[in-house]
């Protein structure tokens, strides 16, 4: 444990905590156990990865809400609107302009496609070349992702606990493999429901118990924040590199959306898990307030801890060393004379943590088993054990939760929560939305324009989130002036890390916003694509028929198909003339 946090390093929990969390970890390691030993008992890939698309409308939203809002948004969203304001909320409100996209545009594609692997569709469209580099891609960006996300909770544990964050990441990520792995899908959607439930328990919590702390409740707290400069929605500068304006926010946030629900195995995956289109579409619905009022009670939460320590603040101060412990801090120091508050904090957190991970290991089984292991017996000429399909893919699951474990170790050296986070889901994910993308709307697409285009993509938006260390980002104003000696820990070196000044590298790539990323790989591919489509159709692509109209977005489709129906119209004409003729 750092020298920052060692003020803390008693635990703070009681044994009602204890009682609290130990239950909730119970229930989801039984939801686990129960759908092992009842229905199909997962015996079928249909019911281990589609829960033979038995789900309702309810259960289906809140398990796309809880894949999507993990532990880095209740402790990284907060932190973020508490050290830099309330810029970033505007992401949510991309989220608006995503989910009808999603749902009329990409959603209908994959309904006509009913595949196991969203990849699929790419090798119907391109080529299998293109299928397994999107898939590759993806697989990475959702390694890299877990890993952040189960590195998240230990902050947790640290802060409260004294715990090793080490330990901690090993637990959960054991618990959460197991009961994801012999449960299946169903188990997944299930455990997130009653998860779903401790995260906003536990933000309850941690509003109810500042509100007895602060004079007024939570009256003042806008104002309070307004005053520390915190509140800002309309920045609207058209500059890449400032980290946060109005314009970054919304198109990063429709393209986070879009790489979130609309060509994610993840959300597919459940999508497709559904008893009929009519309640995909319904869920999907539903899940995008869910996910927006969610991400704004974490924001507000930011602003509320901001007035709790307005006069003294842990970061500065040198009592925690970054403030994505800023809520776990809170906490311990002052959730503890309320038995059982923390325990329900913690297990919201865990919960954020464990309905992440259980979605993208069974997600991940899933095209490890359709786009690798099926793709490599046909090659090799193996008979595929279809009887075996599901014992396979539950030996995949633990072998990405060991995977997964491994990258959060990793996670500790990558930076802040959200930064982090979202930064590795542009990088990657733009580039993967752009390649499905390019396919569904554009008809004169190809195999070489769309690898061309995702590669340089991919080169892009690696090279800028990974081509150079990125500078310390100047926090808003902070303040000392309330702390007494004993909460002054370490003080003059914090101080001097906290408020350095940020120094831009010269080459103007690695200065870009990083919410940018997913627009730039979105725009990159498209563009890319477009063009060597263009220039190497006669080259490479002069005799390839036309692809099926269901690859095509609704609109395109019914042209295809209608310029089709012209075609074949003037064909039998031209065919009773000559007949006639003879």
């Amino acid at each position: 444990m750092d020298e920052q946090t060692k003020g803390n390093s008693v635990s703070s929990l009681q044994w009602p905590d204890y009682l609290v969390i130990g239950v909730m970890l119970s229930i989801s390691a039984s939801i686990g156990i129960y759908y092992r030993f009842t229905g199909g008992r997962q015996r079928t890939v249909e019911e281990y990865f589609s829960a033979d698309r038995s789900m309702s409308t309810v259960t289906l939203a809140i398990a796309l809400t809880v894949s999507i809002v993990s532990a880095v948004s209740l402790l990284g969203v907060s932190a973020e609107n508490y050290a830099h304001g309330t810029q970033f909320t505007l992401v949510y409100f991309g989220f608006l302009f995503g989910a009808p996209i999603t749902i009329f545009f990409y959603f209908p594609v994959f309904i006509e496609l009913k595949t196991m692997s969203v990849y699929e569709y790419l090798e119907k469209r391109f080529g299998v070349k293109a299928r397994l580099l999107t898939s590759l891609a993806n697989s990475l960006h959702l390694v890299l992702f877990t890993g952040v996300v189960l590195f998240a909770p230990s902050l947790a544990l640290e802060a409260t606990t004294g715990l090793s964050g080490n330990m901690s990441v090993l637990a959960i990520g054991i618990i959460c493999t197991f009961y994801s792995t012999i449960g299946g899908i169903k188990a997944v959607l299930i455990t997130d429901v009653f998860q779903c439930m401790l995260m906003f328990g536990g933000i309850a919590c941690v509003l109810g118990v500042a509100a007895n702390e602060l004079d007024g409740g939570l009256s003042n707290v806008w104002n309070i924040a307004q005053k520390g400069e915190r509140i800002e929605f309309f920045n609207f500068r058209f500059d890449p590199t400032i980290r946060h304006t109005w314009w970054s926010m919304m198109f990063g946030g429709i393209a986070l959306f879009l790489s979130y629900n609309a060509v994610n195995q993840i959300q597919v995956q459940r999508l497709l898990a559904a008893k009929s289109v009519r309640v995909s579409r319904n869920a999907l619905l539903l899940s995008t307030p869910m996910t927006m009022g969610l991400g704004i009670l974490t924001s507000y939460t930011g602003l509320v801890l901001y007035t709790v320590y307005k006069d003294c603040d842990p970061v500065t101060a040198g009592q925690i060393s970054s403030f994505d412990k800023i809520m776990p801090f809170f906490a311990a120091e002052k959730m503890s004379k309320f038995p059982g508050t923390i325990g329900v904090f913690v297990s919201g957190v865990f919960s954020a943590t464990l309905s992440t991970i259980s979605a993208v290991l069974n997600s991940l089984a899933a095209v490890a088993l359709e786009d690798y292991v099926k793709p490599a017996c046909r090659r090799l000429g193996v008979h595929f054990p279809d009887e075996k399909a599901t014992l396979i893919g539950k030996v995949l699951a633990v072998m990405i939760g060991f995977i997964s474990l491994a990258m959060a170790y990793l996670a500790k050296s990558m930076g802040g929560l959200v930064e982090t986070a979202l930064g590795v889901s542009g990088a990657i994910a733009g580039p993967v939305v752009g390649i499905f993308t390019l396919g569904m709307f554009i008809e004169s697409a190809n195999e070489t324009g769309s690898l061309v285009g995702m590669i340089t993509a991919l080169s892009v938006t690696l090279w800028a989130m990974f081509g150079k260390s990125k500078p310390i980002i100047p926090n808003l104003p902070l303040s000392i002036d309330g702390c007494d000696e004993s909460a002054l820990h370490n003080y003059q070196k914090v101080s001097e890390s906290t408020n350095a000044t940020e120094t831009s590298p010269e080459f103007y790539l690695y200065r870009i916003s990083y919410m940018w990323y997913s627009p730039l790989g979105l725009v990159i591919t498209l563009i890319v694509g477009y063009i060597m489509s263009l220039a190497t159709k006669r080259i490479f692509h002069k005799n390839t028929p036309e692809p099926d109209p269901n690859l095509f977005i609704p609109l395109l489709a019914s042209r295809i198909r209608r310029r089709r129906r012209d075609a074949e119209k003037t064909t039998n004409s031209q065919l009773f003339v000559l007949e006639n003729r003879r």
